[in-house]
């Protein structure tokens, strides 16, 4: 089985390598390789896409790589392959986002990404730090996962679906804050499971053995 991480210019991505291919290790769950290749995105078995910054720019970036946007859109629309979108990689899965400019995005999750905006005004944003999960529903990514645990956040604007059923978790900061979205063969993560310590790690391996 192979993982592929998508290399489009818009973010770090070495923290994200080690963690998976550490987890694809302990669970014998394939190979795990950070590509700018769209043969290699065309092919894989399971697409991660990260994605730090503004999410016009990392929108431009994504569409501006043709042939990897083409193979992901591919992959994930007609071929049912596992996805998981990381911080903004998770927000480009909504229909708009709202930061800078109004800018369309993957329309895979409906929804709009938009600034947070705390009831307390000792709140700070961006968003910075560790915050206790509340799960929604089921999914295998919280296999071992419960409500309480805590995972960490760098971000000022937060997905708001369309449909609550497809928000799967939350964050409580002075306003519910999306933490997980997800549908069909999609999920994502507002939070950094590579940051998270043994929480986003056991949370990567789920998506790694998950089987939709």
């Amino acid at each position: 089985m192979l993982t592929a991480i998508i290399d489009y210019e818009s973010g770090n991505l070495h923290s994200a390598e080690k963690a998976f291919q550490r987890m694809a290790r302990e669970l014998d769950a394939g190979e795990v390789v950070v590509t700018s290749d769209a043969d290699v995105v065309a092919r894989a078995d399971r697409l991660v896409l990260p994605g730090d910054g503004a999410f016009p720019a990392c929108a431009t970036e994504l569409r501006g790589h043709k042939g990897i946007y083409d193979a992901m859109v591919e992959a994930v629309e007609h071929k049912a392959r596992p996805f998981l979108g990381i911080c903004v990689g998770m927000q480009l899965m909504a229909t708009k986002g709202h930061e800078y400019s109004e800018t369309d995005g993957l329309s895979w999750v409906a929804g709009d990404v938009v600034k947070i905006e705390p009831s307390d005004s000792a709140l700070k944003v961006p968003h910075m730090g560790w915050n206790d999960l509340v799960l929604e529903s089921d999914h295998p990514v919280f296999n071992g996962v419960k409500s309480g645990d805590h995972t960490y956040f760098v971000h000022s604007y937060h997905f708001r679906v369309t449909n609550p059923a497809q928000r799967l978790a939350y964050v409580d900061y002075g306003q519910e804050v999306t933490a997980v979205i997800g549908r069909d063969t999609m999920v994502g993560m507002q939070f950094h499971p590579e940051k998270s310590q043994d929480v986003g790690l056991r949370m990567i391996g789920n998506f790694l053995t998950w089987t939709p």
